[in-house]
């Protein structure tokens, strides 16, 4: 069970990297060619369709890496999945904290400042996520015998 467990965590996790990397270097960048009369639109557009396509994924991936924890045996308790988990904390803690709160701001209309911070701090996620990719594929490629002990 643990290795199924783990194999959606990583599916979950690469998925969220990907789509990580395509709102960072194409979506967050063009919001400021939308132009300020249609931005407010074009923010709730956004927020509306990308919901869909990112939540259901970050909660798979949460529940999953917590339920691997817990139950997955002794690969996830080890330094490099605990630091993956510690990574994910990081995200949600960014995601709602920094990045929910810029796209309201946005959601009002089109403000250079937040559009700036929004795609810094995303920097953020990104990192993290593509980090803890790295660490599920380490993870994978050097215990995986271990994860099905689990």
């Amino acid at each position: 069970m643990s290795t199924l467990l783990f194999f959606a965590h990583f599916a979950a996790t690469w998925y969220l990297v990907g789509l990580c990397w395509l709102v960072q270097r194409v979506q967050y960048p063009l919001m400021a060619r939308v132009g300020a009369e249609d931005f407010a639109l074009f923010e709730e557009a956004h927020v509306r369709r990308i919901g869909p396509v990112v939540a259901p994924v970050m909660i798979l991936e949460a529940a999953s890496g917590a339920a691997l924890w817990r139950f997955g045996g002794p690969v996830c308790q080890e330094p490099a999945f605990v630091s993956a988990l510690l990574l994910l904390v990081l995200i949600w803690l960014s995601t709602f904290l920094v990045q929910v709160p810029l796209h309201g701001l946005l959601g009002r209309g089109f403000d250079a400042v937040a559009h700036g911070r929004l795609v810094r701090t995303n920097w953020v996620r990104t990192v993290g996520w593509n980090v803890r990719g790295l660490l599920l594929l380490w993870i994978l490629g050097s215990d995986a015998p271990g994860l099905a002990a689990g």
